[in-house]
């Protein structure tokens, strides 16, 4: 299997989902937007990853190449490949299949429960075998609506979409589970000026000194992605 992930920042790469697919043996690619690299061929790949980032999935202006990476987004789609998008790239899905992406009404950064919805998020395959709630890490602002054509599978206290499902063919996740610990340092290095603990934002020292939470997601991951892999088979 092979693997193409976007990148739309230097400090946030493929975290936990790296270590997973090295493992399950996929041969790992990846595009550097920041830099302008150009976008490979459909045909090079099976799954595409879409990688978080502090901006605006409209800021096309300040980010031009957002708009050349949503045409290959939903082409990938078309293509029936297996689009994965995490924080800013399960926007990024979200808004290629027509859900809009708004402020949300409170910041979400840190350690936060995670629960499936009801009915959708239960029954998905995707969270085979995850107990809900189950710890996420957050970093976010702005929140993806539902697509009409997706389900609802994830929800928190502090943000009413935290994942949804078209089909069996994407997935987006407003949450993290693929940070490991240097990847928590590098938000905080690089996003962090001005953090001030709130409801639903902790500082910084409580988002590095919580070694079990980073252990607890990484089994999560993994959990999650063998399920991606059976439902892509």
């Amino acid at each position: 299997m092979r693997l193409h992930y976007l990148q739309h920042v230097p400090f946030e790469g493929l975290g936990n989902i790296e270590t997973w697919a090295k493992n399950k043996g996929f041969h790992i690619t990846r595009t550097h937007l920041f830099d302008n690299e150009p976008l490979p061929s459909t045909d090079d790949f099976e799954w595409l990853v879409v990688m978080g980032g502090p901006m605006n999935i409209y800021e096309e202006t300040g980010y031009p190449w957002l708009v050349r990476e949503k045409k290959f987004i939903e082409e990938c789609l078309k293509r029936d490949k297996f689009v994965l998008g995490v924080c800013l790239g399960g926007q990024l899905i979200a808004d290629v299949l027509g859900g809009r992406v708004v402020k949300n009404k409170e910041k979400e950064i840190g350690w936060f429960p995670v629960s499936l919805t009801e009915r959708e998020g239960v029954d998905a395959p995707f969270f085979k075998g995850i107990l809900s709630p189950f710890i996420a890490f957050h970093w976010h602002e702005d929140r993806f609506e539902l697509p009409a054509s997706c389900a609802r599978l994830a929800e928190s206290q502090g943000c009413s979409h935290q994942a949804f499902a078209y089909n069996n063919q994407a997935v987006g996740l407003q949450f993290h589970i693929d940070l490991t610990c240097e990847g928590v340092e590098k938000l905080i290095q690089h996003c962090g000026e001005g953090l001030s603990a709130s409801r639903y934002v902790q500082t910084a020292d409580e988002m590095v000194s919580n070694p079990a939470a980073f252990e607890k997601i990484s089994e999560t991951l993994e959990t999650f992605l063998d399920n991606c892999q059976i439902i892509k088979i």
